[in-house]
């Protein structure tokens, strides 16, 4: 059987490994929406910092800093918990050599932690397969999210705070975890990602994401560091 004949079985697979995993990301998404409703930024910008963005830490940290800090401090608050997104990069940049350019240029847009953690594993499939699974994953987080996201700000005007929405950033870390089991460094990040964003959710302006996600990039980074020096 060809590539090309495999290519409707690859997009079942990504389906049906895609969806499970972004059911934990649903609260988060709909914090964030909840989030667009209550921050100073006008709501079309809010929703607009999501495909500028494609993170939801860093939407989240845009949102609520957002006339409570300066330019500065906000846009450094984006770019430190993007910054994983580099050690992402570097990972699959072998699986992108051999893709068509449009696809170079285009694909790294969705790569979200939950897109990684689902495509890594396939990077060393063929072209095309990886390039079908990579994008059908990607198009249940978009699609999905944006749902979510817009479910959250139709009801941020009314979801009661004693539902702890806070909490979902670890929620969604937790999810990394269980489809990451294969894979060390991927679950250290997420364990740690996860207890330093619930241990820190008690402090301002959502900055338990900021020590979530720096702890949750450092421990990954030194988790697979050992392991290579380990090889």
């Amino acid at each position: 059987m060809t590539a090309t004949t495999d290519l409707p079985q690859v997009s079942r697979q990504a389906l049906a490994d895609a969806v499970p995993l972004f059911l934990p990301a649903i609260p988060f998404a709909l914090v964030v929406g909840v989030a667009i409703r209550q921050s100073v930024i006008p709501a079309g910008a809010g929703m607009f910092s999501s495909p500028a963005l494609m993170a939801g830490a860093a939407q989240l940290a845009l949102l609520t800093l957002a006339g409570t800090a300066s330019i500065w401090a906000v846009m450094s608050a984006v770019i430190v918990i993007n910054a994983r997104h580099i050690m992402y990069s570097a990972a699959l940049s072998p699986a992108f050599k051999d893709q068509p350019r449009w696809f170079r240029w285009f694909g790294p847009f969705f790569l979200l932690d939950q897109v990684f953690a689902l495509t890594a594993p396939h990077s060393a499939d063929s072209p095309a397969q990886f390039r079908r699974y990579y994008l059908v994953v990607s198009a249940v987080f978009f699609t999905g999210w944006h749902v979510s996201l817009a479910a959250g700000l139709a009801v941020g005007s009314v979801v009661p705070a004693a539902w702890q929405l806070g909490y979902a950033p670890a929620v969604m870390f937790v999810g990394l975890v269980v489809f990451g089991l294969d894979r060390r460094p991927a679950v250290v990040a997420a364990v740690v990602g996860a207890t330093a964003s619930f241990l820190a959710i008690g402090l301002p302006n959502r900055a338990g994401l900021l020590v979530g996600a720096l702890c949750g990039v450092v421990a990954g980074f030194l988790a697979d560091r050992t392991g290579n020096d380990a090889k």
